[in-house]
C-alpha cells in the first residue's frame, strides 16, 4: 500500500512545487531584464540630453562631447549607441563602424522612437538565448523628434544572472521536495503502520494463532477505533470457537461412556444367540465405527485447542519410526511400505508430526489393493523439508482432490472401507499448528501423492 500512496504524494507535491517554482523562475528572469533595460533607459536619457543642443551641421563641443561619451560607453560596457537623425544618418555613433540596419529589431525600435515614444519592453530573454536588447529614446528638440538615441547591449551578463537565479530556485525547490519526501515518508508511516499491524495479525489468526491482538496505539483515530473493534471481533470470534471446540469435546466424552455401555451389552447379547448371526455382527461393526468417530472428534477437538511444542526435530528418522511401525500392518494387507529416510532437520512438534504421519500412511495402507507399493521419502528444499507418501491406490478424481480434507468427507467409491473421514482434516490441523501444510495430487499412472510440509526454521 505504501508503494502505491507514496509516489502518489511525490507527484501532488512535486506539482505543487513546480506551480510554484515556475511563475517563480520567469519573474526572476523578468526582473534581472527589468532592471537592465531601466539602466538603458537612463543611459539614453543622458545621451538624448546631450544630444539635444547638437546643431545639424555638428560643429560644436556638444557634438564632440556626445561622441567621446558614446565611445566610453562602448570601451566601458561593449554597449553599441547611436544617436541617429529621422533619416537614418548618424550624428555620432560607436563604435564607428556600426550603423542604422534597414530592417530587424535595432530598426523597429528606432521606427517606434521617431514617433515620440519610447520603444516597447523588448521580448524576454532567457539563458539559453543570445538575443540583444534594443532600447531607443527620442532626442526631443523644441517640442519636435530631432533625432534617436540607440542602444544596442550583449545579454550575456544578464543571461548568467537569470542563470544563477534559477539555480537558487531550484536548489530551494529540491530542498523543498526533498523535506516533502521525508513528511510524506513520515506521515505514511505513521498512517500504514498500525495498517500492517492489523494485517500481520489477521494473518495470524488466519493461520491457528487465536491469541494474537493488535496494539491500538498511534495512527489516525480512525485506525485505533479499527485496531479496537478488531480486537472486540478476534475476542468474540475466539469464545465462539471456544465453545464449539468445547461442545465436540464435552459432547464426545460423555457420548463415549454410554456408547461403551452399548457395546458391551451387545456382546453380552451375541453370546446368547447363534454363532454368526449377521444382524449382530452388523450391529458390532456400527457401533464400533461410531466409537471411532467419537474418538476422532475428541482427537480434533484437542488438536485445534492445544498448542505445537515446535522444535529441531530428525523429521528422517522420525519417518522411518512411523514406516517401521506401520509395516506390520502393510504386510497383513499384502502391501509392500518403502520408506527412503535421509537424516533431516525441520521445525516442528515430533508428537503432532507423527500423528499426521499416522493418518498419511494409514489412509496411504488402507486403499492401496494387495502387492502394490507404499513409498514414503523425506526430502529437503531450501527453507522446507517435506514427506512424500505416494500410493498406487485407485486414486482420486480433480474434483475429489478439492474436497480431500474435508471434516467427515470420504469418497462415494469408498463408503465401505473403515474409516470415519476425519484423520486427514485433524492432520491439517496439527499441521498448521507448527507451520506446516498438507498437499495433494494425482500419482500416474494412478494412485495418490499426499506432500506433507514443514519449514526448516521457525522464521521460514
Amino acid at each position: 500500500m505504501r508503494t502505491r500512496l507514496l509516489p502518489l504524494l511525490i507527484v501532488l507535491m512535486a506539482a505543487v512545487l513546480l506551480a510554484l517554482g515556475v511563475p517563480l523562475a520567469v519573474s526572476v528572469a523578468a526582473a534581472q531584464q527589468q532592471n537592465v533595460v531601466v539602466d538603458r533607459i537612463d543611459d539614453t536619457a543622458r545621451f538624448a540630453a546631450l544630444a539635444q543642443f547638437v546643431t545639424e551641421d555638428g560643429q560644436n563641443e556638444r557634438k564632440d562631447t556626445l561622441s567621446r561619451e558614446l565611445a566610453s560607453y562602448y570601451e566601458v560596457y561593449g554597449i553599441r549607441a547611436g544617436v541617429f537623425y529621422g533619416n537614418g544618418t548618424p550624428m555620432a555613433h560607436a563604435p564607428i563602424t556600426w550603423v542604422l540596419p534597414e530592417a530587424g529589431e535595432v530598426r523597429e525600435a528606432f521606427e517606434e522612437a521617431l514617433l515620440s515614444r519610447r520603444s516597447h519592453d523588448p521580448r524576454q530573454v532567457w539563458p539559453w538565448q543570445r538575443n540583444r536588447l534594443v532600447v531607443a529614446s527620442p532626442v526631443i528638440r523644441d517640442g519636435d523628434v530631432v533625432a534617436v538615441v540607440v542602444t544596442d547591449s550583449p545579454t550575456g551578463q544578464m543571461r548568467s544572472r537569470i542563470l544563477h537565479g534559477w539555480l537558487i530556485v531550484g536548489a530551494g525547490e529540491i530542498a523543498a521536495m526533498l523535506l516533502a519526501v521525508g513528511a510524506a515518508l513520515r506521515l505514511t508511516g505513521w498512517v500504514l503502520r498500525p495498517v500492517r499491524i492489523l494485517d500481520a495479525t489477521t494473518h495470524d489468526i488466519a493461520t491457528g494463532r487465536l491469541k494474537s491482538r493488535v496494539a491500538a496505539a498511534g495512527g489516525p483515530p480512525e485506525l485505533r477505533r479499527l485496531a479496537r473493534s478488531f480486537n472486540e471481533m478476534a475476542d468474540n470470534v475466539e469464545d465462539v470457537l471456544e465453545q464449539q471446540r468445547a461442545f465436540v469435546a464435552d459432547a464426545s466424552h460423555q457420548l463415549r461412556n454410554p456408547l461403551a455401555a452399548l457395546l458391551l451389552r451387545i456382546e453380552l447379547l451375541a453370546l446368547e444367540l447363534p454363532e454368526g448371526n449377521e444382524e449382530i455382527a452388523s450391529v458390532q461393526t456400527e457401533g464400533k465405527r461410531l466409537a471411532q468417530v467419537l474418538d476422532d472428534l475428541l482427537d480434533l477437538a484437542l488438536a485445534e485447542h492445544t498448542e505445537a511444542d515446535l522444535g529441531i526435530t530428525d523429521i528422517g528418522a522420525l519417518t522411518a519410526e512411523r514406516v517401521a511401525a506401520w509395516s506390520p500392518t502393510a504386510r497383513a494387507k499384502g502391501v509392500r511400505l518403502l520408506g527412503d529416510c535421509p537424516p533431516t532437520t525441520a521445525w516442528a512438534d515430533p508428537v503432532t508430526l507423527s500423528s499426521a504421519l499416522d493418518a498419511v500412511i494409514d489412509n496411504a495402507v488402507k486403499f492401496t489393493p494387495e502387492d502394490k507399493t507404499v513409498e514414503v521419502t523425506v526430502a529437503s528444499n531450501g527453507a522446507t523439508s517435506t514427506v512424500v507418501v505416494t500410493d498406487h491406490g485407485p486414486g482420486l478424481t480433480d474434483e475429489e482432490l478439492a474436497r480431500i480434507g474435508d471434516r467427515f468427507w470420504r469418497s462415494g467409491r469408498h463408503q465401505n472401507i473403515k474409516g470415519s473421514g476425519l484423520g486427514l482434516s485433524i492432520s491439517r490441523v496439527l499441521l498448521a499448528a507448527g507451520g506446516g501444510s498438507i498437499s495433494y495430487g494425482h500419482h500416474e499412472p494412478h494412485g495418490l501423492t499426499v506432500t506433507v510440509t514443514v519449514p526448516r526454521s521457525p522464521t521460514a
